[in-house]
């Protein structure tokens, strides 16, 4: 019996290790499954466990190198979080504005006359809205739109007046920043904090600006002073905003081919750069006050050195009224008409003669106040950013001008040419910002509904032309456009008590009859010579100009005369020549 047994048990065994030599095909199939299922198990918990591992790390690792950073690599980590923010709402506030604008033109005013009540009220309140939304989102984002928010504040002739009056927020308006941060930024400039670098120092601002905010202090002389401190992170967050821009302006033109406005942004890029180098301000500003000595109706304010550095400027604390005040203007017993008149020789003095331009003289730039000789004084404020004409282009603009005044079309042409422009009535009415008539010598400074449709109607329909002549100027000539501009916003404001044309014209004449004295080295030692030729050249323009209104006057009382007596039929066109 036992070796019965012991036969069966060897049996097993042989039959074992077959099994194990030769594995049954379904045991084999069900084994690599298990086996397949268990790999793609351990690969899904790897992935999962990675997932987490990297959700969980990074965010601890950049906390980790955050708090370990020091104070100045902290503000960089979150200029370029803010970054990201600052694109987001800026293409947010451009989706905004053309869905509204689509959708009240093409659905809520559908078949509405345009000249019935309804449609201006309907595209009244269009305009509003997007006004206020660049405003806001401008503000929120700070520094360098709150510029360009400025910036289209002297266009009050193109743009719809509910621009104007709620873009105008912007000249006074940005981002008032904590003490903490202004500690922070003397810290970093000078090692003391305001208290140790000023007798007294004023933490609340006195005026914000779109690069920086204006504190009153006290020198331990005891001199009161302004001091223009910028926010602390805005030199770090300058590039990646031009680049914000830049990429806007790129999803723009996309949409719109012909609105391509890259090329300006790239020409400005260096110019606005400048404008964040306080000690290159304090240098423009010195060198303004130099050249503008013999206006003693002119003020710079002094700059202190020793409490300026590339983000603070500390200058002489000027009193004034911005000069868009006009009831503040006339409550300290000023000419408007003065007041208007020293502002237009200021600057067009810089831009005929001195070729050194205050590129940014928006109203709170430029203060008034009762000089010593109880008439209107100007202080001029921000020297940032400013441009240089070359003395070439100089000459071209001051023959320019003049010959625009006087009606020469030949020399308009000649002289546009020279600034290399071929479209010389279109650049002549840009560079006035109004519509010229050939056939009157008069130029109202206060644009009639007529022309002001006629000035809307050519920036629409004229597009593509006045982009093409803004890329054939001289490149200094853009922020040229823009003092122009901006004085002759201010002019009408007050007014237009003056005749702006007229007065830079006679500018541009002593302007050029100053280049040309300086050009002659046997003048420039003799300012007798230099006199005698500068006045002959006002003179001669003035008899010009006086000879041409005598004869136009005369022509239109003779024609006058001859219709009246049925002499010569006068047609409509005479008719509104006459008049």
């Amino acid at each position: 019996m036992q070796g019965e047994t012991n036969r069966v048990i060897r049996l097993c065994l042989r039959h074992m290790a077959l099994l194990r030599r030769c594995p049954h095909p379904g045991s084999s199939l069900q084994t690599t499954r298990s086996f397949s299922s268990l790999r793609e198990g351990k690969r899904r918990g790897m992935l999962w466990k990675t997932l987490v591992g990297v959700s969980v790390g990074v965010p601890v690792a950049v906390g980790a190198h955050y708090a370990a950073s020091d104070q100045r690599a902290r503000r960089k980590t979150w200029i370029v979080i803010e970054g990201f923010g600052r694109f987001f709402r800026s293409l947010s506030v451009g989706i905004f504005i053309s869905v509204d604008y689509w959708w009240t033109t093409n659905v809520a005013l559908h078949g509405l006359d345009e000249n019935s009540p309804s449609y201006h009220t309907e595209m009244s309140a269009c305009h509003q809205r997007a006004a206020e939304c660049m405003v806001e989102g401008a503000v929120k984002n700070g520094g360098i739109y709150i510029k360009l928010g400025q910036g289209l504040c002297s266009f009050n002739h193109l743009l719809p007046p509910e621009y104007i009056r709620t873009l105008q927020i912007l000249e006074d308006k940005a981002l008032n920043r904590k003490y903490k941060e202004v500690d922070a930024l003397f810290q970093e400039d000078f090692n003391k904090t305001p208290e140790q670098l000023f007798k007294t120092f004023d933490y609340d601002p006195i005026a914000a600006a779109s690069l920086a905010q204006v504190h009153k202090a006290e020198l331990f002389d005891g001199t009161p002073v302004a001091v223009k401190v910028q926010y602390i992170d805005l030199r770090d967050r300058f590039d990646g905003d031009i680049r914000t821009l830049e990429i806007l302006l790129d999803i723009v033109k996309f949409m719109h081919p012909s609105f391509g406005f890259r090329w300006v942004l790239k020409d400005l890029k260096g110019t606005l750069a400048q404008e964040l180098d306080f000690e290159n301000e304090a240098r423009n500003s010195e060198r303004c006050a130099e050249e503008l000595r013999h206006f003693s109706f002119v003020v710079v304010p002094k700059v202190f050195w020793e409490q300026t550095s590339k983000r603070v400027l500390t200058a002489e604390f000027c009193h004034g009224c911005k000069i868009n005040n006009v009831e503040e203007i006339k409550r300290q017993g000023l000419s408007l008409k003065d007041t208007a008149d020293k502002l237009i020789r200021t600057f067009a003095e810089q831009i005929f003669y001195t070729g050194f331009i205050h590129a940014d003289p928006h109203p709170g730039n430029v203060l008034v106040r009762p000089g010593p000789d109880k008439k209107a004084e100007l202080v001029l404020l921000d020297h940032g950013l400013y441009e240089f004409l070359s003395q070439r282009d100089r000459v071209a603009l001051c023959k320019l001008w003049r010959s625009i005044v006087l009606r020469d079309e030949a020399a308009m042409q000649k002289y546009s040419n020279a600034l290399g422009v071929k479209e010389y009535f279109l650049f002549c009415e840009m560079l006035l910002q109004r519509p010229i008539n050939m056939r009157e010598l008069g130029l109202s400074n206060i644009l009639s509904r007529e022309e002001t449709t006629y000035m809307r109607d050519m920036a629409m329909q004229r597009f593509e032309s006045i982009m093409q002549v803004l890329k054939s100027m001289p490149r200094p000539m853009l922020l040229v456009f823009r003092n122009i501009n901006t004085v002759r916003s201010i002019n009408i404001t007050l007014g237009a008590p003056v005749d702006r044309y007229f007065v830079m014209a006679k500018s541009a004449v002593r302007g050029w009859g100053k280049i040309q004295a300086e050009r002659s080295r046997m003048l420039t030692g003799l300012w007798i010579f230099s006199w005698v030729r500068l006045t002959w050249e006002s003179l001669k323009f003035e008899l010009a100009l006086r000879w041409e209104m005598a004869a136009m006057s005369l022509t239109r009382w003779f024609l006058g005369m001859l219709s009246y007596f049925g002499l010569a039929s006068v047609d409509a066109e005479m008719y509104e020549y006459l008049r």
